[in-house]
């Protein structure tokens, strides 16, 4: 087991206009997007639409990655409440391969650390050749981790729970665990982050900002002045004035229609939103090479 160190997008799923997910341009994304500066991607997860896409079309999407050149790049979420769903699924990925998994905690129901434990152990049982990235967002699964439970599933399970996305921000400042990979959710927190001793991040907005953000990892890994970080936070705060998963699909929509398909309820900006966050992004001076041909 290693640290997973770097720069990793939350990376977007490319639908078909029927909204059935397209295999091929979803991988094609998934791999620009480690091309143009990150260290990896974390697919099938909330910025994926990973929730809302039918289980059998992410067995097909994983049968295909397997035949990716950049395969050992890849972290795999879930998107299930199910406990059962999940280890099926993962039990799936492991055939091929695939080792290293982004899981959140169900949502919709109330519990407390003593729950999220035993979830997390049925998980590890089931699957004791695998490596889980605990994820930590409040907002999209109703709970937080605690310090405390983080340190208590890493000391049950030292091989398996290897590291946090922390997409609540109440973990990253003070949770120090050896051999443990803390990667904050947002390029604002990645600097202030590699500082105090964090791994990276994963974030939704890499899928744009993938240039940008290597650039300041690599300048603080190599003691560079730091020219990047500013526009860096500013873009990833450009984007945060609207739905994230909104607002990435209507930037690169702009030049390609095929990310303008998203699964109910979700949907790109409307006209006026749109016009914003072009406007907004412009006056920053920012750009992506980082699009699907069309």
């Amino acid at each position: 087991m290693s640290k997973i160190n770097g720069i990793y997008a939350a990376s977007m799923s490319i639908l078909n206009n029927d909204l059935t997910l397209n295999i091929r341009k979803t991988i094609q994304h998934a791999e620009m997007i480690i091309d143009h500066g990150c260290h990896g991607v974390a697919i099938l997860g909330s910025t994926g639409q990973a929730q809302l896409i039918p289980i059998f079309e992410k067995i097909n999407l994983l049968n295909n990655l397997a035949l990716s050149k950049y395969k050992e790049k890849f972290i795999i979420g879930t998107g299930l409440n199910s406990l059962g769903e999940t280890i099926n699924l993962m039990r799936v990925a492991r055939t091929l391969n695939f080792k290293k998994f982004l899981i959140m905690p169900p949502a919709y129901y109330k519990y407390s650390d003593k729950e999220v434990i035993e979830f997390y152990s049925k998980i590890t049982d089931a699957i004791p050749d695998s490596e889980i990235i605990l994820y930590n967002f409040e907002k999209l699964c109703g709970y937080k981790f605690s310090i405390k439970c983080v340190e208590k599933l890493a000391s049950m399970y030292p091989n398996n729970i290897v590291g946090v996305k922390d997409s609540s921000f109440n973990l990253y400042e003070n949770l120090k665990i050896d051999n443990f990979s803390i990667l904050p959710g947002s390029e604002t927190k990645l600097l202030k982050g590699l500082e105090i001793g964090c791994s990276g991040i994963i974030t939704a907005t890499c899928n744009a900002t993938s240039e940008l953000a290597r650039e300041v990892y690599d300048d603080f890994q190599n003691g560079n002045e730091q020219k990047a970080n500013k526009k860096l936070c500013d873009v990833r705060e450009t984007f945060e004035k609207y739905n994230l998963i909104s607002g990435l699909h209507t930037y690169f929509g702009k030049n390609n229609l095929s990310y303008q398909n998203l699964l109910p309820p979700l949907s790109i900006l409307n006209s006026k939103e749109a016009e914003e966050l072009y406007f907004k992004l412009e006056n920053l001076n920012f750009s992506t090479k980082v699009s699907l041909a069309a």
